[in-house]
Parts: structure tokens; C-alpha cells; sequence
């Protein structure tokens, strides 16, 4: 496993390795054996507020890519990720709003993405 610091990773500053040391993810290693998905998941679950662009950066990091290097059709498969990942137990009125559309059979469960 790398025990580089967050730090060590491309677009990887001293802010991001502070965020993720919050959360018990101080090594290179560990953030690449959790993935862009359950790491983030880390920091909401912690009181990080959702935002697209550090779910992004985190993708981009592990790749070793810019953060600006998303674009089109990658970065659409990524906001849809990432909206899986903030609904999750974190955007709690949303995930009662779509239950209550389900219990009333306004929302096909099998049907909504």
C-alpha cells in the first residue's frame, strides 16, 4: 500500500489532506483502495457539504489527471455518481420526498434513476 500523503497526489493539497486526516484517510493508499465514491462518502458522512467540483478533484487525483481535465460525457457520468453518492443517506429530505412519492405510487421504484 502507497503511505504517501494525500498531499502526493496531483491536485492534492495540504487543505484536501487535512479534509481526509478528519476522516482517517491519511495515505495515498487508503484513498485509492476506498475510491472516489466511498472516500466522498467519508466526508458528507462527517458534515462535509456536498459539492461537485471536490468529488471531481478526487477522481481526477486518483487518475492522475488535471481537476480541469473532465469534460463532456465523462464528467455527466460523474455528476450522476456523485448525485448517487449525495442522495445516500446525506440529502435526507429528498431521500423522505422520493419515499413518500413511492408510498403513494407517484415514483415507479424500478423506473427512477
Amino acid at each position: 500500500m502507497d503511505d504517501s500523503p494525500i498531499s502526493a497526489l496531483r491536485n492534492m493539497g495540504p487543505a484536501m489532506e487535512s479534509v481526509f486526516d478528519k476522516v482517517g484517510i491519511k495515505t495515498v493508499g487508503q484513498l485509492r483502495a476506498l475510491g472516489t465514491d466511498a472516500a466522498y462518502q467519508r466526508l458528507l458522512e462527517a458534515g462535509s457539504r456536498p459539492h461537485f467540483i471536490v468529488y471531481y478533484v478526487i477522481e481526477m487525483a486518483l487518475q492522475g489527471r488535471p481537476w480541469n481535465d473532465c469534460k463532456g460525457d465523462e464528467k455527466a457520468a460523474l455528476r450522476k455518481r456523485f448525485d448517487a453518492v449525495k442522495a445516500r443517506g446525506v440529502d435526507t429530505d429528498r431521500t423522505a420526498f422520493e419515499a413518500m412519492m413511492n408510498a403513494i405510487g407517484v415514483i415507479d421504484p424500478d423506473t427512477k434513476s
